[in-house]
């Protein structure tokens, strides 16, 4: 059973972890990495190199709106799908555990399913603006 009167508070919870672990994830590829670094990365991975600014900005926009709660729902799922394809051209042949060299893909398998979870539950309460409208 769902109860009614703490879930919004869930999903409030859920989308600013969330979004702070994204826009951590993203100054790491700024401030870190680089952004030429990381473009370089991406292109070693047989990707487009330009993919990565696109990457970079999902992830810094997608996770200042799911801490904001501002349409958090239309963003969990390309949020989760750019987590599919780190699985895919990174983190899939290190094996499953994270503490693995490279990192495995437990941990961004659990945060991609977390975002569907809260595209399912919805954008919580203090959201900026819903993704839908209240019934």
């Amino acid at each position: 059973m769902i109860r009614e009167n703490s879930a919004p508070y869930a999903a409030l919870l859920l989308r600013v972890s969330l979004g702070v672990l994204f826009v951590a994830h993203a100054l790491l590829k700024i401030f870190v990495f680089t952004i030429p670094g990381t473009v370089e990365f991406f292109a070693s991975l047989g990707l487009p190199g330009p993919l990565a600014y696109a990457v970079i900005v999902l992830e810094l926009g997608g996770g200042l709106a799911l801490i904001v709660g501002w349409h958090a729902r239309y963003f969990a799922i390309p949020l989760a799908l750019d987590l599919a394809g780190a699985i895919v051209t990174v983190h899939a042949a290190n094996g499953w555990l994270f503490t693995n060299k490279d990192g495995g893909w437990e941990y961004p398998a659990f945060w991609m399913v977390a975002l569907i979870v809260l595209f399912l539950l919805g954008d919580g309460a203090f959201a900026l603006k819903s993704a839908r409208k209240p019934a």
